[in-house]
């Protein structure tokens, strides 16, 4: 059944005569009963609410589009160990969307387009996950694989689907990997097609009017176009943790398991040039080996632990 917090919404909605949420809570808990299987109750909550008269609908719970693949995430922005000035900045993008109606009315938007530049593993996924979770939204994760086809035209087709989607279900749609679409128009290895179809993600995303939040997420932005720059209202840069977000991260994950360990300043150092979710994956081993083993995390285990995720980009770099 509904949570706690979406009755909770509910309630206020019809307290402050709001139709536009009311709609939105509604069509936002037949997603999640859709999401529970229960696709009937799901159905005659859509009927109900589609009968009322209203502008558009805000959330579609069947996702009939084969290049989305929804879903309903639960995270916090406390999970996110960032800078300071990053964490304000993705706080910015909350409330604007929260306070959106209140900028419309002085003829501004709120920031809705987004591009997320970094390593892999640093957190843009995460960031997605968190927004969406932040804003009570589905997050729709673009498949691009199935998105880009080898067929003449196609993939362009399928990209005004998305964009379709984009329009008439209210949501955080992140495009993942967006270099298989988003590269620059003049490197001499892109093929026709993809600039056509890069063309067609301009253009679409310029008419895009629509309340859903889009984000792009690219480990390597120098071979993003540069035309998709103004098309952004925020480029975030993610990086390597520094040392104080590592001791942050083993402390967030480790806490938990065992409130008495806190990782040396060799330990620290000695994980440097590790990813955001490296470091969590070998939190994640650490305290299995306790378990498994019935013993307390101790500063060794965790030291090998980084050595044999180090040992890895060794062998790769021979």
């Amino acid at each position: 059944m509904a949570t706690a917090d979406q009755i909770k919404r509910l309630i206020k909605a019809h307290i402050d005569q709001d139709n536009d949420k009311f709609r939105t809570v509604v069509l936002q808990i037949a997603a999640y009963e859709a999401k529970l299987g229960h696709t009937k109750l799901a159905r005659e909550l859509k009927t109900l609410i589609e009968k009322a008269p209203a502008r558009s609908r805000v959330v579609q719970f069947d996702n009939q589009n084969e290049m989305l693949l929804m879903s309903m995430p639960d995270d916090k922005l406390s999970d996110l160990i960032v800078p300071d000035e990053l964490r304000k900045r993705i706080e910015r993008i909350l409330d604007e969307f929260i306070n959106r109606q209140k900028l419309h009315r002085y003829g501004l938007a709120n920031r809705r387009k987004i591009l997320l530049e970094g390593s892999p593993g640093t957190g843009k996924t995460l960031t997605a996950s968190i927004i969406a979770s932040e804003l009570r939204l589905p997050l729709f994760t673009v498949q691009v694989d199935k998105l880009v086809t080898k067929y003449l035209g196609e993939t362009s087709t399928k990209l005004r689907q998305v964009f379709d989607s984009i329009e008439t279900i209210t949501g955080v749609y992140l495009f993942d990997e967006f270099d298989a679409i988003g590269a620059d128009r003049s490197m001499d290895n892109e093929v026709g097609e993809m600039r056509r179809v890069l063309n067609a993600f301009l253009q679409f995303s310029e008419q895009d009017q629509s309340e859903s939040i889009i984000i792009a997420a690219t480990n390597n932005q120098k071979i993003l176009d540069k035309a998709l720059f103004r098309r952004f209202d925020d480029v975030l840069h993610y990086a390597y943790p520094t040392e104080k977000e590592i001791e942050q991260l083993f402390n967030t994950k480790l806490c938990l398991f065992d409130p008495s360990f806190k990782p040396d300043s060799d330990l620290i150092r000695k994980t440097v040039s590790l990813s955001h979710a490296e470091i969590s994956r070998i939190c994640d081993d650490v305290i299995k080996q306790s378990i498994l083993k019935e013993t307390t995390i101790t500063q060794e285990r965790l030291s090998r632990l980084v050595e044999e995720r180090l040992s890895v980009y060794d062998r790769e770099a021979l």
